[in-house]
């Protein structure tokens, strides 16, 4: 029965959409029928199927099994948005990242506290800002954690997309994870958590002195960490490239450019002091004035060429090839 009213309620949403395809953009809408999944949209002024971007989230069938874009017009959204574990297959499109924002300030407990949570497998985001305001916007907030967004699902890919706070901005919690020219900024542990993540010309952006990752793998066996590749990184104040989240921390800054806002050391092992050869912290070809790694913790590691092509191929993600299945 349950599967019943599940497919019942996707047949409802295919005879919805189709009967209001007067709000939606044309183009968008062609397309769609191409590529074979279903598409409504969120405008926050009431012109098109929702309202609000949990609104059309909810109405998603629980177990879904088909791709449904979510288009979102631009505007800022003040709300809390969470895709459920059991809604995967949801893909949400903004009109470009500084023009499509979801904004909340929410700051009780590091839980809590994610302005948007992603926790389904099988998740797409494109070109939308996410923001935890807390101590962004008015800096005499006392600097607590206040997450931008929660992302626990396996097989996540983001693409322009925009995640704006200042401390645990990025919580890159568990499962395999692309973001790719995304804009992150922050200034304490910014990024943080333990993906298994490829960031492939992305913009890291530190707002004042702190630590851009705290990676948190636990153990050697883990697979998870990671791995900046082709990024810029700039900003302002004076930033570690990441300290230990967990024992076996894991971060890859890979052919990317440095400005001069990098701590010289480079890297600092937190509660970790005396147990920095379990700490994979590592650095190779990059450039600009603060890629100089002269005097850069000894402990860093060198890692060898084939660990270094492991962790930069897509196949440190992608094994089942699943982000080239994507429909986009």
């Amino acid at each position: 029965m349950k599967k019943m009213v599940q497919w019942s309620s996707f047949l409802y949403l295919v005879l919805l959409l189709l009967s209001t395809t007067q709000l939606a953009n044309g183009k968008w809408y062609r397309n769609d029928k191409k590529l074979g999944f279903v598409s409504f949209y969120v405008d926050k002024s009431g012109h098109a199927n929702f309202s609000t971007i949990q609104s059309a989230i909810d109405f998603v069938p629980s177990n879904n099994k088909h791709w449904v874009c979510i288009y979102i017009k631009a505007g800022i959204y003040r709300e809390k948005v969470k895709i459920p574990y059991d809604k995967p297959y949801i893909i949400l499109k903004g009109e470009a990242k500084r023009r499509t924002q979801i904004i909340w300030d929410d700051h009780d407990s590091t839980a809590q506290s994610p302005t948007f949570t992603s926790l389904a497998d099988n998740i797409i985001v494109k070109s939308i800002r996410f923001v935890n305001s807390y101590n962004l916007f008015n800096r005499n907030n006392p600097r607590v954690p206040a997450v931008a967004a929660m992302i626990t699902g396996d097989k996540s890919a983001f693409y322009r997309c925009g995640f704006a706070g200042v401390q645990d901005t990025l919580w890159d919690d568990q499962g395999r994870h692309y973001f790719k020219k995304c804009t992150i900024q922050g200034a304490v542990d910014f990024i943080f958590g333990s993906g298994q993540s490829i960031y492939e010309g992305c913009a890291i952006q530190a707002i004042g002195d702190g630590y851009i990752t705290a990676q948190g793998r636990t153990n050697l066996n883990d697979a998870n960490g990671f791995v900046f590749k082709g990024c810029n990184v700039f900003g302002k104040g004076v930033s570690y490239l990441g300290r230990p989240w967990r024992g076996f921390s894991r971060v890859l800054f890979y052919q990317s450019n440095f400005s001069n806002i990098i701590h010289p050391q480079g890297w600092d092992a937190w509660n970790f002091f005396d147990h920095e050869e379990q700490i994979t912290f590592a650095e190779y070809g990059n450039y600009g004035p603060g890629a100089d790694t002269t005097k850069r913790v000894r402990w860093a590691k060198k890692l060898s060429q084939q660990t270094l092509n492991l962790l930069t191929s897509m196949s440190f993600i992608d094994t089942e090839n699943w982000i080239q299945q994507q429909p986009f």
